[in-house]
């Protein structure tokens, strides 16, 4: 599955970088494949392995003592590994094909 997640403390002031390194150190910790962009983390695995990642992001905010703001997206997918790079790989092989097409 790919799970898309944005994570972010509330009544934590203007900026939120220290919080949402704190989420994303633990994303990278987990060893499973990640993207991170400027709105979400996108991260690939197993039910289980997701949920429990994003499980202790969301604790790890919270401990903080702040209230968080969890927004989540899946791509269920069952059987398919490597979609994190494959689904974009095969977009940007139709807009090639399609050269000059708008």
């Amino acid at each position: 599955m790919l799970l898309a997640f944005s994570i972010a403390p509330l009544g934590a002031g203007e900026s939120v970088t220290d919080a949402v390194a704190d989420a994303v150190a633990i994303v990278r910790e987990s060893g499973l494949p990640y993207r991170l962009d400027a709105m979400f983390t996108t991260v690939e695995g197993d039910w289980d392995e997701v949920f429990d990642l994003v499980r202790r992001a969301s604790d790890t905010l919270t401990a903080r003592g702040h209230r968080v703001s969890l927004v989540m997206k899946a791509d269920i997918r069952p059987g398919r590994t490597g979609e994190l790079t494959g689904k974009v790989s095969r977009v940007e092989t139709e807009l090639d094909r399609r050269g000059g097409e708008h």
